[in-house]
């Protein structure tokens, strides 16, 4: 029983963790520039990105205007270096796929706490 419960947790050398972020970036402008080859490249980039920086992507949709991630994040790295990485490696990412430039992202990001009444699990 006790096994079963901790299933859902992950652990380093000194916490127990469980922490689920909902994530969405756009383009510039809502721009719809996420298809065919870009959004096949983008997805690319960022599991690659997620094995470098040791976060799990548990759920990534790549829309024509935006991107939803959800991703489970060590809290001692935490997810607003997760998502700067995200955002910062695909922007360069893209400028050599020569769809975008470096700054195709916009500023913001939206970065939400998924728990059991998201009802997601």
């Amino acid at each position: 029983m006790l096994q079963k419960m901790f299933e859902k947790f992950k652990s380093n050398n000194n916490v127990v963790y469980s922490c689920k972020y909902h994530v969405i970036f756009c383009p510039k402008y809502r721009r719809k520039v996420l298809v065919n080859a870009v959004a096949s490249r983008l997805k690319e980039l960022l599991a690659q990105i997620a094995i470098d920086i040791k976060v799990e992507i548990l759920e990534m949709e790549i829309m024509p205007d935006h991107v939803h991630l959800l991703i489970e994040v060590d809290p001692q790295f935490g997810v607003h270096k997760a998502v700067k990485r995200f955002k910062g490696a695909t922007s360069s990412g893209m400028a050599r796929l020569k769809c975008c430039n470096r700054k195709w992202l916009q500023r913001w990001q939206m970065v939400g706490k998924v728990d059991k009444s998201n009802a997601l699990f």
